[in-house]
Order: structure tokens, then sequence, then C-alpha cells
């Protein structure tokens, strides 16, 4: 039974549909993969999963071609019946994702800060609108927001590494839908003090506070994003994906319908010159401490 004007959040249901039907000898067991500069995707055909591995160094932050690259995979994936689900990793030690890169938004022009926030919204809407299943499996620091835009999200179990939305240290304000995501998987408490403090959690807290599902020990986190994600291809695609689409078009929807104003809004808010100042520091603050 599906709810009156609720549809799978992509129009692919039916084509997933029959992928999942297919008796699994007639699966031929193929993979494939394809390689950017920024990330490297293997995708097993017979299994219908794909794995998105991170590899833009130093710290695989979210720049102007890094988002880029992502939506471009991600619809690649999405358009591709014999996708049903994907996991993201890094393939740099010690960092899963910095999150946005400050560079994009310091000391550019106009024009340069309304497209950076272009493809984040696009990045942003393509994975929380996905169809497909998607699990994060964070083998390090940072990432998340595309964690939390995720299905599932399961941590290597490493006090060291953290994770957290810490746009307030940088002096600057999560959007709408950063906020609305967080809300959505923590609840509303604590992602209020979370935002306003930029807190990054370690990965005992992050268990405890809900920002993560699972903690693993690092050598078994693939086999266990694995086991995971299979666990969700099991249920049929179409009644999946209307759940989800249930659960999160209205904050979709949200900024669909204000996309062009929240682009407006952060390129006056991240253009002022004290927000610019406020970058300066923090990226200076980042060059002492690396050297």
């Amino acid at each position: 039974l599906c709810p009156p004007g609720l549809q799978p959040l992509r129009s692919r249901a039916q084509a997933w549909g029959r992928s999942a039907r297919r008796h699994p000898d007639l699966l031929l067991a193929q993979s494939r993969a394809f390689s950017n500069n920024k990330m490297l995707v293997e995708l097993d055909e017979g299994a219908g999963v794909a794995t998105v591995k991170f590899k833009s160094p130093p710290v695989n932050s979210l720049s102007l071609d890094f988002l880029t690259e992502l939506s471009i995979n991600l619809e690649k994936l999405e358009n591709n019946r014999a996708c049903r689900g994907v996991i993201f990793t890094s393939a740099i030690p010690n960092v899963f994702s910095s999150g946005l890169d400050i560079t994009e938004m310091c000391g550019k022009s106009t024009e340069h800060y309304a497209e950076f926030w272009r493809a984040v919204q696009r990045m942003w809407l393509g994975l929380y609108g996905s169809n497909m299943v998607t699990i994060a499996a964070i083998n390090a620091t940072g990432g998340c927001l595309i964690a939390l835009s995720c299905d599932y999200r399961i941590m290597a179990d490493n006090p060291k590494f953290y994770i957290g939305l810490n746009e307030s240290q940088l002096g600057i304000v999560a959007p709408f839908w950063f906020k609305d995501t967080f809300v959505n998987v923590v609840g509303h408490r604590i992602a209020e003090r979370s935002l306003q403090l930029g807190t990054l959690y370690p990965t005992p807290e992050a268990l405890q506070l809900g920002i993560v599902d699972e903690l693993v020990p690092q050598e078994k986190l693939q086999d266990k994003a694995a086991a995971v994600l299979a666990q969700w291809l099991a249920l049929p695609d179409h009644a999946r994906q209307i759940t989800k689409s249930m659960m999160r078009k209205s904050v979709l929807d949200r900024l669909v319908t204000h996309q062009e104003e929240d682009v407006q809004h952060f390129v006056s808010f991240i253009a002022k010159e004290s927000i610019q100042k406020s970058l300066r520091k923090y990226m200076e603050m980042l060059r002492k401490r690396k050297g």
C-alpha cells in the first residue's frame, strides 16, 4: 500500500524491482571500476553494490571539484539499474572527509561562492534523496554531512577519530538543510547544542548520541558495511524506497523550493568582511597547527 502522493524518491523503482526479481543464476558476477581524480568507484553488478572510495589528498575536503565528481558518480550509479546500494569510504589514512573546503569560501568572487554552494546543494540532494541504499563506512575522522545523509553509518572504533558539524567554529552557520538532516538523525536538542558549539565528537560519544549507528574494529569495517547493506537489500526495493521518500521528502522539498534563495543567502553571508576575517583566522590557526 502506497500512501497517497508518495512515490520513490527517484523514478527507478520499477527498474530495480525487475533487477531484484531476476534469478540469481542469471546474474553475471561482473565487477568494474571507474576512477576520477577525487574518488574510485567499484561496481559489482552481480551483487548490485558499488563502493565509492574518496581519494582526494590531503583530507578529502568537499571542494568544488570533489563535489562535482561525487554528484556525477552518484547520478551514474542512480541511473544504472544494476546498482542498488552504495558504500562510501576513504582511501586516505586517518581522514574520511574534512568537510567543506574553506579555500572555496575565502577570497573568491561572489560568482564562485554561488557555484560552490550550488555544488554542495546538488551533492546533498542526490545523496539524501537517493533511491539506493547508502552506507557510510567511516574509516577515519570527519565526513559528518555525507554520513548523516546516508541510510546507515558505521564507524571504525578508534578513540582518536571524531565526527561532527563544526561550522560555527569557522564563524559560519550551517544552513537549514544541514540542520534538518542532523535533527532527523539525533533529535532536536542534541542537534541544537552540537550546531551551536560546532562540536566534534570522539567515536564513543558519537555512538552514544546516535550520530553513528555502530562502532566496529577498523579491520572489520568493510565486511560489516557489506553485511549491513546485504540486510537492507534483502527487502523489496519498492517498499523501502517509498518508506524512505515518506521520511525524507519534506526535508528535500524544502531545499528544492528555496534553492536559489539559499544560494543568495549563502553568498551574501560568506562575502561579508567579518565572515571572511573569521575564515582567514581559522585557516591561519590550521596552518600553525600543521606547522
